[in-house]
C-alpha cells in the first residue's frame, strides 16, 4: 500500500523529476516507510519520471522499494496495492524459470507483467493501481483492480500525461483546474460520487476499474482508451444443488479472508456486530487458530438508537478477538468542524457524516498499531443486503408477470420484520422511475440543471443487472474511494474479502432466491456460515449500517451553524452551482419535517454543505469564480 505519481511527455523532460517530487509531497501521508523516484530523458525530446511513497506490508526490507526495475533494467514499475495470491503466482513463474530476488508481491507483479503482459491482470487476485514503463518501446501501461479499490488518476496536458494516486498530487504539478459542473450537478441532485471516469476537477479523469491502457510516446497528446479485462457477470445461473452450493460459498469466502491475512505487519478487523463483519471475524479465528491474537475495532455510541454494543460483544466473545471500542459520540459541532479535513483527504465531497466516523476509526487503528484492517464493504451489494434490493426484486417479479410470487415474497419480509420497517420515502424517492419521481425543490442554478441524470429507478432490468451496476458504478466505487482515503490519511490499509472476484463470480449470477429468501437478506451467506457465527448475530433482523444521527444534527444541533453559512459568502453560489434562496427554502422545509421522516432526504441538505467545504478546501486548485476579487491571489 503506497502512493504513486509520475509524468510522461513526448515533448519536454526538464522539470518532470522536480514536479514528481511535488506530487509525492502531496500524497506523502500514503507512505511513511520510504520514498523513491526514477526519471529518464529521451533522445530527441521528451522523458518520463516516476515516484513512489511506501507503506511496507509484505517484505519490509529495502529490496522491495520502488520504483522497481526489472533484472535487465528494461522495465520500471510503481505499484500501489496488494496481490493476495502472490505466493501462488510466484510459484507458477518460478516453474517457468523466472528468478526472484525479494520475498514481496511487488516483484511478483513486475515479473508477471513481463512474462504474460496484460493477460496477467486476469490472474491477479488483489487490489492495485500501477504504471509500468517499458524503456525499450517507450510505452507506459496503466491499470487498476477490478473494483477500483486502489485509486489512479491522470490528466492530459498537451504532450504530457500526469498520473497519481490522488488528485491533489496532480494539481500540485499541473496547476489549477476548474470545477466539473456535470459532476457537481450529479452530486447535488442525486448524491452521485465516482460513478464514471470524470472527477470534480475538469479534465482530471480516473483510470477505470477492471481495465488497462497502454500509451506510447507519440500518443501522449491523444485521449486514453482503456481495455476492460474483467466484468461483473450477470447471466442468470441455476447453480448447483444446495448441498453443493453452501460448501462452495463457505469455502470461497473463507479462502478470500485467508489470502487477505498475508501480512508482515499487525492486522485486525472492523467489527460492527453485523452479519458481514461477524462472518469475517469468525473466518479469521478459524484460519489463524485458537491462540492467535485478533484485534477488532468497533464504533459504538452512548445513544442506544445508533449503538450495536450488544451485538459487538456477542461477536467479539464468540471469536475471541481483542475488542477495541471507539466512541463515535463526538459532538455535532466537532463533526462539523472535522468535515473540511475529511473532505481535503477525500479529494472530493463526502456523502454523509459517516466518513467522519470512519476517519476516527482509522485514527484509532494507527494508535493501536494495527496497520492492516479487514472491512465488509461490498457485502450488501453482493448479497442484496440493502432494503432497496427487495424493491428491485419485487419490481423484477412484477415485470415478469409473477404477481403471486411477488406477493409471497412481500409478505414473507413483512412477517419476518427484517427490511420493510426501515422504509423511508425520502430515500426511496431517488429509485423511482424518472417519470414518477417528482423531486423536491431543485437548488441547482439554472446553468447546471441540463445535465443528464442517472435513472436509478430503471437502470438494470433484473436483480443481477442491478447488482452489477451497484458493484461497478452506483455504490461500491464511492465506498472504496472514501475507505481508501480515510485509511490512507493515517497510513492504514483496508482489505475487502467480499470483493474477491471469485466470490462475486459465484454469487451474483445466482437466482435471487438464494439471496432474498424467507424474509431474510443475505440468506446464502447466513446459511453457509451457520455453524461459525452465533445465531444472535447471524440471524439478527435489523440492519443499521454505519449510522449516525445526521438527520437530527442537520435539523437541530447544527441549525445555527448552517443558517450562518447560508447568510454568509458561499462558494457554491459564486461558482454558479447553487441558488442561495432555493437552498434556504429547502432547508426551511426540511427543518419542519419530523426527525427521520419526510420527503426531503438529509443528503439533500448535506450535499451542498459538503460541496461548499470542498470548494473552500480546494480554492487554491480551482481558482477564483467569475468577478469575485476575494478569490484573487
Amino acid at each position: 500500500m503506497c502512493g504513486i505519481a509520475g509524468a510522461f511527455s513526448s515533448d519536454e523532460s526538464r522539470g518532470l523529476a522536480s514536479a514528481v517530487e511535488k506530487m509525492m509531497d502531496a500524497e506523502a501521508h500514503r507512505g511513511l516507510d520510504g520514498r523513491g523516484s526514477w526519471s529518464e530523458s529521451f533522445e530527441g525530446g521528451g522523458g518520463v519520471a516516476l515516484g513512489h511513497v511506501r507503506l511496507s506490508i509484505i517484505d519490509l526490507s529495502p529490496s522491495s522499494a520502488q520504483p522497481m526495475a526489472s533484472r535487465d533494467g528494461r522495465y520500471q514499475l510503481v505499484y500501489n496495492g496488494e496481490l493476495y495470491n502472490y505466493v501462488e503466482i510466484r510459484e507458477e513463474l518460478e516453474k517457468e524459470g523466472v528468478p526472484f530476488a525479494t520475498t514481496g508481491d511487488t516483484e511478483v507483479v513486475l515479473n508477471a507483467l513481463i512474462a504474460w503482459g496484460p493477460a496477467a491482470f486476469a490472474r491477479f487476485n488483489g487490489m492495485w493501481a500501477l504504471t509500468l514503463f517499458d524503456r525499450r518501446r517507450r510505452t507506459l501501461l496503466l491499470s487498476r483492480d477490478r473494483f477500483g479499490e486502489k485509486p489512479l488518476y491522470y490528466f492530459q496536458d498537451g504532450p504530457t500525461l500526469w498520473f497519481a494516486s490522488e488528485i491533489k498530487a496532480i494539481l500540485a504539478a499541473a496547476g489549477r483546474r476548474p470545477v466539473n459542473q456535470r459532476i457537481a450537478s450529479l452530486f447535488l441532485s442525486q448524491f452521485m460520487l465516482d460513478a464514471d471516469q470524470e472527477t470534480f476537477f475538469e479534465g482530471i479523469l480516473a483510470v477505470p476499474p477492471a481495465s488497462y491502457g497502454e500509451l506510447s510516446l507519440d500518443e501522449t497528446a491523444a485521449r486514453k482508451e482503456f481495455i476492460v479485462y474483467w466484468e461483473v457477470p450477470t447471466a442468470l445461473s441455476e447453480g448447483p444443488e444446495e448441498s453443493e452450493l453452501l460448501p462452495a460459498v463457505r469455502d470461497t469466502f473463507i479462502d478470500a479472508v485467508k489470502i487477505r491475512l498475508r501480512s508482515d505487519v499487525p492486522l485486525g478487523v472492523l467489527l460492527s456486530g453485523g452479519v458481514d463483519s461477524s462472518c469475517m471475524a469468525a473466518a479469521m479465528r478459524l484460519i489463524l487458530g485458537p491462540e492467535s491474537e485478533i484485534h477488532s475495532i468497533s464504533a459504538v455510541s452512548r445513544d442506544k438508537r445508533f449503538s450495536e454494543d450488544s451485538f459487538i460483544d456477542i461477536a467479539a466473545n464468540a471469536t475471541r478477538t481483542i475488542s477495541h471500542k471507539v466512541d463515535i459520540d463526538i459532538s455535532p459541532q466537532e463533526a462539523f468542524e472535522l468535515l473540511p479535513t475529511v473532505i481535503r483527504f477525500n479529494d472530493q465531497p463526502v456523502a454523509s457524516f459517516s466518513a467522519v466516523a470512519h476517519f476516527r476509526l482509522m485514527e484509532i487503528a494507527r494508535r493501536l498499531g494495527i496497520v492492516v484492517v479487514l472491512s465488509g464493504q461490498g457485502a450488501d451489494e453482493l448479497l442484496c443486503g440493502y432494503r432497496k434490493f427487495l424493491g428491485f426484486y419485487l419490481k423484477d417479479l412484477v415485470h415478469q408477470g409473477r404477481l403471486v410470487k411477488a406477493a409471497v415474497v412481500f409478505f414473507e419480509f413483512l412477517r419476518r420484520g427484517t427490511v420493510l420497517w426501515q422504509f423511508s420515502f425520502a430515500e426511496a424517492r431517488r429509485y423511482l422511475p424518472a417519470g414518477w419521481n417528482h423531486e423536491s425543490l431543485d437548488i441547482r442554478q439554472e446553468r447546471i440543471r441540463g445535465f443528464t441524470k442517472y435513472d436509478l429507478g430503471s437502470d438494470g432490468n433484473t436483480l443481477g443487472e442491478r447488482q452489477r451496476l451497484d458493484l461497478s458504478r452506483y455504490s461500491v466505487p464511492q465506498l472504496v474511494h472514501y475507505e481508501d482515503r480515510m485509511s490512507m490519511a493515517f497510513c492504514r490499509e483496508i482489505r475487502l474479502p467480499f470483493l474477491d472476484h471469485r466470490l462475486v463470480e459465484l454469487l451474483v449470477p445466482l437466482r435471487p432466491e438464494w439471496k432474498l429468501r424467507e424474509g431474510w437478506t443475505k440468506w446464502i451467506l447466513r446459511k453457509a456460515m451457520n455453524d461459525l457465527v452465533p445465531p444472535g448475530v447471524l440471524w439478527r433482523k435489523d440492519k443499521r449500517g454505519f449510522d449516525n444521527p445526521q438527520d437530527r444534527w442537520l435539523k437541530q444541533d447544527l441549525a445555527g451553524r448552517i443558517d450562518e453559512m447560508l447568510d454568509g459568502e458561499l462558494a457554491i453560489c459564486d461558482h454558479g452551482l447553487v441558488d442561495r434562496e432555493a437552498l434556504r427554502r429547502k432547508y426551511g422545509e426540511y427543518r419542519n419535517q419530523t426527525i427521520d421522516r419526510g420527503r426531503i432526504d438529509s443528503r439533500e441538505i448535506f450535499a451542498p454543505l459538503a460541496l461548499e467545504f470542498w470548494l473552500r478546501e480546494y480554492e487554491w486548485a480551482i481558482g477564483p469564480p467569475p468577478n469575485k476579487a476575494r478569490y484573487d491571489n
